[in-house]
């Protein structure tokens, strides 16, 4: 059955070898086609190829269906569970580490087997109890970014903890400046940054742990001196707090607040980039922003026409402007510079 490459469907067989227009072997006879190798395909402009007959519909494995039932579950206890520890600081000035524990590494654990973060990061899109869910946010991705960087697995653990504790310090501020829909006088926002000063002294109260507490005091510095409490410059920012703040930002960037509504994730990967070039970590972004993408791929989207497309692949010359497929057509953004995408579905 000789069918188009942006029709194929993963699980699909080659009948035979493919080649690209200028005769280079691309893939060979008997392949099974997965997202990786459509991508392939495309990328050597291969437009139709031979597949074995009998195709069926795709499926969603049972058993990711089960993964993302079990995350969601821990999202929800975490979230309820920040709760309480965020009412236990606001009240003792002090929370229980033994508590903590017990709540986010469940959640954790079951990270490693969902590598699909994006969905992770669709399924925790909600817009009440903005404070819970974007610590939680900035756990998960700073769990994920330290495990893309190379740290060990309890390392991994200990900064994912530290990014769900970041914004402790919270609990001292007013929630009226907090919840204020407008923007900030100077001297409520200075009272917003001393969240990272209460939030170092609760978790020093609650933890043997100077790591976890300087995550929460520095985790609004940035490289070039201009971040805040102490001016710091990249060489005196923890490597912890650096994960920390890309987390940090990008959950912040992307989550609806009462000031602000929610940003497009691939828009916001974007902005993030160009943070990297003096704020932020740039070795960070860079694998944030490398193992996030591939995430997009079949992502169904919105696009500012109005139509629904999906992502099909990741455009090598500008990342952040994919190849949508959309009602029969295939829209290169890199190309179509007036069309960009409003919103990213999870199916």
């Amino acid at each position: 059955m000789r069918v188009h490459v942006m029709d194929l469907k993963a699980g699909d067989f080659l009948r035979s070898d493919t080649f690209s227009s200028r005769g280079l072997h691309v893939l060979p006879k008997g392949s099974r086609l997965q997202l990786e190798e459509i991508s392939k395909l495309i990328q050597h402009g291969v437009d139709y190829v031979d597949i074995e007959d009998g195709r069926q519909e795709a499926v969603v494995p049972t058993s990711r269906s089960s993964v993302i039932q079990t995350v969601t579950a821990s999202f929800d206890t975490s979230i309820e569970g920040f709760e309480s520890v965020y009412l236990e600081a606001l009240t003792k000035g002090s929370f229980s580490q033994s508590v903590v524990d017990d709540i986010l590494q469940p959640t954790l654990h079951a990270l490693d087997k969902h590598k699909d973060v994006v969905t992770l990061l669709l399924l925790l899109d909600r817009e009440d109890n903005y404070t819970y869910n974007h610590s939680l946010q900035v756990g998960m991705l700073s769990y994920y970014i330290a495990s893309w960087l190379g740290y060990s697995k309890q390392e991994c653990y200990e900064i994912g903890r530290a990014g769900y504790l970041i914004d402790i310090g919270n609990c001292r501020i007013s929630p009226a400046i907090l919840k204020k829909p407008g923007k900030l006088t100077p001297a409520e926002f200075e009272e917003v940054k001393l969240h990272t000063v209460y939030g170092n002294e609760i978790i020093r109260n609650s933890m043997d742990d100077p790591f976890t507490a300087l995550v929460a005091l520095q985790h609004h510095e940035r490289e070039d001196g201009s971040g805040y409490p102490g001016n710091l410059t990249k060489a005196d920012i923890h490597p912890y707090a650096q994960i920390a703040a890309v987390a940090d930002t990008y959950s912040a960037m992307t989550t609806h607040r009462v000031y602000q509504s929610k940003q497009e994730l691939i828009s916001v990967l974007r902005e993030l980039n160009s943070l990297s070039f003096g704020k932020l970590n740039g070795r960070h972004v860079q694998a944030f922003v490398q193992h996030l993408m591939p995430n997009f791929i079949n992502k169904k989207v919105l696009l500012n026409t109005g139509d629904i497309g999906v992502i099909i692949m990741n455009n090598p010359l500008d990342v952040f402007r994919p190849l949508v497929q959309c009602d029969g057509k295939f829209l290169d953004l890199s190309r179509e510079r007036q069309i960009t995408i409003v919103e990213i579905y999870m199916e």
